[in-house]
């Protein structure tokens, strides 16, 4: 899949930036996003993650010593 920019002409035409390598009359799907509504959406994925990663690993969240682990994985470094 491939994301190309494009300027709306009018209600039905789009004319992109730069050209795409599709047969004429070859049907493709369009994803409508605008940069800044786009970018709203981003900080709003962003603060909600944090929120949820923060309350998964809270500061009641028990310590885990490496004396728990079974099998040391070799590749891990610490």
């Amino acid at each position: 899949m491939e994301v190309r920019e494009a300027q709306v002409v009018d209600p039905t035409h789009l004319e992109l930036a730069h050209p795409i390598q599709v047969p004429p009359g070859a049907k493709v799907l369009v994803a409508i996003g605008v940069p800044e509504l786009m970018e709203e959406e981003h900080q709003a994925w962003i603060q909600m993650s944090t929120q949820r990663l923060a309350s998964a690993y809270g500061p009641n969240e028990p310590e885990y010593s490496s004396d728990l682990i079974k099998t040391p994985n070799p590749e891990f470094r610490s």
